[in-house]
Order: structure tokens, then sequence, then C-alpha cells
């Protein structure tokens, strides 16, 4: 065979490689980089091609669940992201449903070549991807948040397995950020939706910041303050080092409640990411300057549950 011959294959291989990449590229500032940067810290990393390895896994899963997405609902990207490959025409429905359920038994075989325990990982996303997508989980404001932080959750679980030098196990501190992750993106997470607004009115949704647009902004003007206050102690943060995150949330949170047209919310979601990627790295804070020594998770939810039972009582 020729190169002549080659070269439009050659060529069609890496169209629809970059088709895949654009399915993923809105995410990769607010997922793929947060969570990566999360496996290294919680895992701890075992070795660079561990780093490789999770960061691969992370994407294959968040690119079966947006493709999933977008195809459900391709009109709403006309408005709100028109570059996405199916308002952009790169591939049409059809042939992007075809790719949606190829990926799904790609990422469970793939997973299993690793362990048991991250084919299960695998598994819980595809099928909590499944109720937020063909069962209209993401209909709902509480439904959508609560799925949505569940499967970033197990986007962590996958990728600190892969990360770590076993990957039938997570730590104990591994374990407590993952929850806290899950409690931070699911209380947090519709700051996202403030820039969506137009886009989430035409498909239907019921977002938080259409139900309810001020006490949203309010709910984020305290929430990351507050989250990033419990996360400085909680992981035993230096002064200078929690000053500077403390003061960090209070400027995200405050852009929220203060600067309210469409594009003042994307920036702000901008600030938001950064806030969300650098939490984290407090997992790994606590894993090098406390030895990886196991965090005593236990005892610390038990005294705060305590303490809240207590004042309500």
């Amino acid at each position: 065979m020729t190169v002549q011959h080659l070269l439009p294959r050659i060529s069609d291989i890496g169209y629809h490689v970059y088709t895949a990449f654009l399915f993923t590229r809105a995410d990769i500032r607010t997922c793929l980089v947060p969570v990566t940067l999360f496996a290294v810290a919680a895992a701890p990393l075992c070795s660079t091609v561990h780093l490789l390895h999770s960061a691969f896994w992370i994407w294959l899963h968040l690119l079966q669940f947006n493709v999933a997405n977008q195809i459900k609902a391709p009109e709403e990207d006309k408005v709100n992201k028109p570059s996405r490959p199916l308002p952009s025409g790169r591939i049409t429905v059809y042939n992007a449903t075809i790719f949606r359920w190829f990926l799904a038994p790609l990422c469970l075989a793939y997973s299993a070549l690793y362990s048991v325990q991250l084919a299960f990982a695998s598994l819980e996303m595809q099928l909590f991807t499944i109720w937020y997508n063909e069962l209209d989980g993401d209909k709902k404001w509480f439904s959508k948040n609560l799925l949505t932080a569940i499967m970033y959750g197990c986007l962590e679980l996958g990728g600190t397995l892969t990360a770590g030098c076993d990957c039938t196990r997570v730590s104990e501190t591994g374990k407590l950020a993952i929850q806290l992750t899950v409690a931070v993106f699911a209380s947090t997470l519709h700051s996202q939706d403030f820039k969506d607004a137009n886009g989430d009115r035409i498909t239907g949704r019921r977002t938080l910041p259409i139900l309810f647009p001020v006490g949203s902004r309010i709910s984020i003007g305290l929430g990351i303050p507050v989250w990033s206050l419990f996360l400085c102690h909680l992981w035993d943060i230096d002064l200078l080092c929690s000053a500077a995150f403390i003061a960090y949330g209070c400027f995200v949170g405050a852009r929220f409640m203060l600067y309210r047209t469409v594009a003042d919310d994307k920036r702000s979601c901008k600030y938001y990411s950064l806030w969300f990627s650098i939490h984290h790295l407090l997992p790994g804070y606590w894993n090098y300057f406390h030895d990886g020594s196991e965090h005593p998770s236990g005892e610390f939810i038990e005294k705060v549950w305590a303490t809240i039972t207590e004042r309500v009582g």
C-alpha cells in the first residue's frame, strides 16, 4: 500500500480522535485536571507511569459520560456550547449513539485489566451515567447535583486506584477525601449552572439558579468560604496556607453574589474551578506532612456529629 493511500486513513484517525477530545474539552479544566490532581494527592502517586494510567482512565470514563449526555440534548449545546461535536456537525447523533454504547463495555474491560475493584468503580460510574442521562436524573436540581457529585466520586475512586501502587485498595485518608469531595461538589455544583441558565430553560431543566436565583447565589457566597475553613481545619493545613485558601474562597463566593451577568458567571466559574482544584490537593498535604499516616476520620466525624446533635437537641 502506498503512502498516498495511507495518508487519508491517518487523517481520518486524527479527525475522530479530535472529535473524541472535543466531547471532553470543556471538562478538562473542571474535571480531568482536578480529579487527576486528587488521585496523585490521595493515592499517593506510585510512579510517573501510574499518573498516565490514572489520567487516561479518568478521561475515558469522562468521555463515555459526556457522549451520553451530549446526544441527549444537542439543542442545548447550540445555545451554550456550539463548538461541541454534535452542534458543529462533526458527528451525527446516530453515530454518536453507537459510539456511546461502544464506550460502555470498553471502559469496563479496560478497568478489569487492573483489578476487580476498579471494574466495580467503572460499573458504578456507568450505572449512574444511565440514571443521569437515559433516566432523566438531570431534570431536577436535587438528583442532578447528587448524581453528578457521586459520579465525580467514582472518577476519583478509579483515578486513585490506578495512581497508587495497589489497584485493589484505597487508604482511609483517600476514602475520607473522596467522601468530602462528593459533599463539597454536591453543595457547590450549581455554581456551574448560572452561566448555562438560558440553555437549561430550553431543555426543561430545573436547576437551582433557575428556581432560586437569589438564594442559590447566597448559598455559594457563604458555602465556599465555610467549606474552605472546614477543609483547612480537617486536613491540619498551616496558618499561612489556610489564610490564603480561605481568602480565595471568600473572593470566589463574593464574585457569584456581586457579579451576575452571563460573562461574569463564566469568569466566576473559572475561579471556582481553580478553588475546587486546589481543594483536591489538601489530602496530599496531610500525606506529606503527616508521613502518610491514616487520618482519624471516624473519630473526627463522630465528634462533629455529636456536637451538632447536642446543639440541635
